[in-house]
């Protein structure tokens, strides 16, 4: 990672870069090298055809890219849930950049954006099981609320999230 590297808002040309990153990082064998992922515990596609897309065209959701030159090395989504709450979503990194910092950029990054539309707390979802990543998101502020949800997809056996929030 060079100094050259800049986190900016994504573009929709952004789209394919972005999806090939998300399933990267978090599935399948490319997403072993790096320590955070989900490659044992699901296994299908990240996100869906279009999704990225979809979200890039939503008002309530901005999209934080990490580049290094001109290479897309990292990413994360805010969403604004209401006046004084927003979503967390998609942090990740390049899995042969992963424990370099660029996480904690980005998510500093995402907070900061946060702050200035005037939003008062980041909750996130994060699956149960990942008790490192847990653990990494609690360093940073993060607490439990006590509430769960469940995984998107039926899965067996079931996949369950933890909700975190941080004021901020």
């Amino acid at each position: 990672m060079h100094a050259s590297m800049t986190i900016t808002p994504a573009n929709p040309t952004d789209a394919p870069a972005l999806k090939a990153l998300l399933e990267a990082a978090y599935r399948g064998d490319s997403a072993r090298r790096g320590w955070n992922h989900e490659a044992d515990i699901l296994d299908d596609e990240r996100t869906a055809p279009g999704e990225v897309e979809a979200l890039l065209a939503d008002p309530a959701v901005t999209i934080l890219t990490a580049r290094d030159d001109d290479q897309l090395i990292g990413c994360v989504a805010v969403t604004r849930k209401n006046a004084s709450l927003a979503y967390l979503g998609m942090l990740c990194v390049a899995p042969d950049l992963q424990s370099v910092g660029l996480g904690g950029r980005l998510l500093t990054a995402a907070e900061d954006h946060a702050r200035t539309h005037g939003i008062a707390a980041m909750e996130m979802t994060v699956i149960d099981s990942r008790d490192s990543l847990i653990a990494w998101y609690e360093r940073r502020g993060y607490l439990r609320t006590g509430e769960t949800r469940p995984f998107p997809v039926p899965r067996d056996p079931p996949v369950t999230f933890v909700v975190l929030e941080k004021p901020l």
